[in-house]
Formats: structure tokens, C-alpha cells, sequence
């Protein structure tokens, strides 16, 4: 089958060249030529694992294109995706003035009727919204159907999501339409789901929204841990047997970050407002997160006697989770700054997330994608991002590199058995404190 993608962000590349994979012939089309042009060159313009092969194999057999032309992208097409951002506005709800050009883009440009399926993250109410602005600049004769397919895809494992994933869910107006787009996602070989539409875009923002609000409840009980003796790691495993809760999602650390959550936990509280309902849960959950992401903040003062000025403060990761160089709402954008404020000189480390970095984080700071560097005179350390380099040195090496071996872990990368042996001051999230006079 022949399908237009329309954006080549996270979702619109990664759901292109996948498509591209099991057969079907894909036009990626995006405004930004520059984009368009390291695109159609083999260049994959975000990190993703196992993207770059996969794409410049199908461009090879003919099955993938990239252009700036609607005209082109959209000719013949069968199938349009809509795969656009949908950043979040300053009240918290979705922006959809992306998702409307690419609509207004649709009607001036297709040349038979077709479906057209939202795989952006919209409220609800947005796919009825769109089929009626298509329709009504589409020229006679065109018949349009719409659908949603929202996406479940964590960045760092995107592609291996697009093949192993949970579930599809596809929501549309009536069966016809909801049988093709399961017989065009049939290869991916993963159970399918047929909804309504309100459903299908439902569904999307209370899967995000539930997954939030676990990260937040189990980084309030590592705070509650901290105050009482307990190891967080050993209620969550405890909690994890019960199969009406699951171990997935109980990791303690500095809270959640990334395109999705945050965004969406957000318009969903503004959608639920709209309608007259206070999401006070939800609500909850976004203040536990955002606290979250300075705890780290507060425990180096306290252990510093309330001043950092003059420390030397290596920043382990600046990407929102590994295998991305994402920085969406990441805890280094808001730890960098008040670090850098209180007067410490950061140098930070990631191995790719630096040049994103660079463009998003204001005030001096050193960076470097040696760990070893980055370490090197610090008198302390904070872990932000688990990449695999931080998880898996050894820890001797803090001793030999650092002023003072300190270590502000928001990840709990290490076993409190190892650091002990080691000799390293230690603060993790809901783990007893590995301090000198716990050392000794």
C-alpha cells in the first residue's frame, strides 16, 4: 500500500521507515528542507537504536522516500499519517496548530479519497475536528476517512517498541476503515485493538497518565523510606510479586522527564478542566514530580552546610533516559541551572545529548563526553541519566579521579554493598545514606 507520513520527528520517522519494513512504499514528508536533505542522504536527524540500518535498507529497495513537497509526498497515497508535534501551550493543553497545517496540507494536496490517521497525541475530539477542516477544503468528489493510531513508543527503544510492542490500537468510524489499518499493521504481528475513536485518543493519554502517576507514587514512598530506614528498592520488589501491581514502573529515582508524560499528564489535567472535572490525582502527580527534580538539589546542600559555591560538580547525563539524546523535560535542565546559580562550576557528561544540550542550557558550564573528564577534581557527583558508562565503572574509579569521592545517585545505579566496600560517600533516592561516619 502506498502511505504519507507527514512529520519526521520521533514518531513520524520511526513510524515511517517501520512501515517502510514490512512492505509498504512511504513518503516521509516534512517542511524543514535542510531536514528533507540529511534525511534523503541516509542521515537519521534523532538517535534511535537500529534506526539509521533499517531506514537506509528500505530507502534502498526503493520503499522509503523524504521530501518537502506535498504534492509529492501525498500523490497516490492510499494512507496519510499525521505524526506532528503537539507541544504543550502555556495553560498545559496541546498545541494543534502543527496537526491543522498538515490537515489544511492534506486537502490541497491528495488525489483520491483516502484515510487519514492521527498518530499525534491529540485530545479528544481532535479527530472529528480534523475530518470536518479536511472536508471542507477537500475538492468534490474526495472522500476522506479518519482514524486514530496513537503511538506507545519509548524513545531510546522506539524501534524495537514498533516491532515488540503490547498492543495496537486502532479507533475509527466504522469497520471498513478499521479493518484496513489492521490488515496494513497486520505484519507487526501484535494483538490489535478496535475502538471508537474517542476511545482510541483516550486511551493514549490515560496509559501516559497511569504510568506518571506509578512513578510518582513510588518516589513518594522512597521519600517516606528515607525518613524511616527502609530500602525503596526492596518495598518495590515486595510490591512487583503482586500481579495486580506488577514490578514495572517502581523505580525510585529523580522522576519522570521526556516528550510524553509531562505533556500529557498536563493536557490531560486541562482537558478534564474543560469538562468540568478536577483531576486532583493527576494533579498530585505532577507536583511530586516536579519536587522530585531538585530533591538531589537539596540533599548536596545539606551535606555541603547550605553553600555550594566554589564546588566542582560533575553532572553524570543530560538526556532525559538512555539511548536518546533528548533532553525534553529533563532533570538536568532544571538541576544545571540552580547548581550553576548557587555558585558550583558544573562540568557534564553525556556520550550524545550534548549539542541539544548546548542549545537548551544557559550559563557557563564544561562539558564533555569523557566520564573520565568529567569526573576528574570533582569534589562531587550527580547522576541524572543511567547510561550504561555510569552504570557499569568501577567504582574505585571515583576514588582515583574525584577531589572527594561524594556521589548524589538520582538513578540508584549501584548496590549499596559495592559502594560500601568502596569507600564511597553516597546518597541515593529511598536507600539508607552511605556517608563517612555509616562507613566507617
Amino acid at each position: 500500500m502506498r502511505i504519507a507520513v507527514i512529520g519526521t520527528g520521533y514518531v513520524g520517522l520511526v513510524t515511517g521507515v517501520a512501515l517502510s519494513e514490512i512492505g509498504h512504499v512511504v513518503g516521509c514528508i516534512d517542511v524543514d528542507p535542510n531536514k528533507v536533505k540529511t534525511l534523503s542522504n541516509g542521515i537519521p536527524t534523532i538517535y534511535e537504536p537500529g534506526l539509521k540500518e533499517m531506514m537506509l535498507t528500505n530507502m534502498g529497495r526503493g520503499r522509503l522516500f523524504f521530501t518537502s513537497k506535498h504534492s509529492e509526498g501525498l500523490d497516490h497515497a492510499d494512507v496519510v499519517y499525521i505524526a506532528v508535534g503537539t507541544p504543550q501551550r502555556a495553560d498545559g493543553s496541546a498545541n494543534l496548530d502543527y496537526v491543522e497545517a498538515a490537515a489544511r496540507d492534506i486537502a490541497h494536496n491528495i488525489t483520491k479519497s483516502v484515510i487519514v490517521v492521527i498518530k499525534s497525541t491529540v485530545p479528544v475530539g481532535t479527530n472529528e475536528y480534523i475530518k470536518k477542516l479536511i472536508n471542507e477544503e477537500t475538492p468534490a468528489g474526495i472522500k476522506v476517512k479518519i482514524a486514530s493510531n496513537p503511538e506507545f513508543l519509548r524513545e531510546g527503544s522506539a524501534v524495537h517498541d514498533t516491532f515488540h510492542g503490547d498492543r495496537i490500537v486502532i479507533g475509527a468510524e466504522d469497520l471498513e476503515t478499521a479493518d484496513t489499518l489492521a490488515a496494513i499493521n497486520a505484519p507487526f504481528k501484535m494483538p490489535i485493538i478496535k475502538t471508537d475513536i474517542s476511545s482510541a485518543e483516550m486511551i493514549k493519554y490515560a496509559s501516559n497518565a497511569f504510568l506518571a502517576t506509578k512513578i510518582s507514587f513510588i518516589n513518594e514512598i522512597a521519600n517516606i523510606c528515607e525518613s524511616l530506614g527502609a530500602n525503596v528498592e526492596e518495598v518495590a520488589k515486595g510490591m512487583g510479586f503482586d500481579h495486580r501491581i506488577g514490578p514495572d514502573f517502581l523505580k525510585a529515582g529523580i522522576g519522570y522527564g521526556g516528550s510524553c508524560f509531562p505533556k500529557d499528564a498536563n493536557a490531560l489535567v486541562q482537558l478534564a478542566g474543560n469538562h468540568h472535572h478536577e483531576f486532583n490525582l493527576l494533579k498530585s502527580v505532577i507536583e511530586v514530580n516536579n519536587h522530585q527534580q531538585v530533591l538531589l538539589i537539596d540533599k548536596m546542600l545539606t551535606r555541603f552546610g547550605g553553600t555550594l559555591k566554589g564546588k566542582r560538580i560533575a553532572v553524570l547525563g543530560l538526556a532525559f533516559k538512555p539511548h536518546t539524546d533528548d533532553l525534553r523535560e529533563s532533570p538536568a535542565l532544571v538541576m544545571i541551572p540552580k547548581l550553576v546559580e548557587l555558585g558550583a562550576e558544573v562540568v557534564a557528561y553525556d556520550p550524545i545529548a550534548i549539542e541539544n544540550a548546548k542549545k537548551q542550557i544557559n550559563g557557563y558550564i564544561e562539558y564533555t563526553e569523557d566520564l573520565h573528564i568529567a569526573l576528574h577534581a570533582a569534589d562531587a557527583a550527580v547522576i541524572i541519566t543511567d547510561w550504561p558508562d555510569v552504570k557499569t565503572i568501577k567504582l574505585s574509579t571515583y576514588n582515583q579521579l574525584m577531589n572527594t569521592a561524594i556521589l548524589f545517585d538520582g538513578r540508584n545505579c549501584y548496590d549499596l554493598s559495592d559502594v560500601k566496600e568502596a569507600s564511597i560517600e553516597y546518597y541515593s533516592i529511598g536507600r539508607p545514606n552511605q556517608a563517612p561516619e555509616l562507613i566507617s
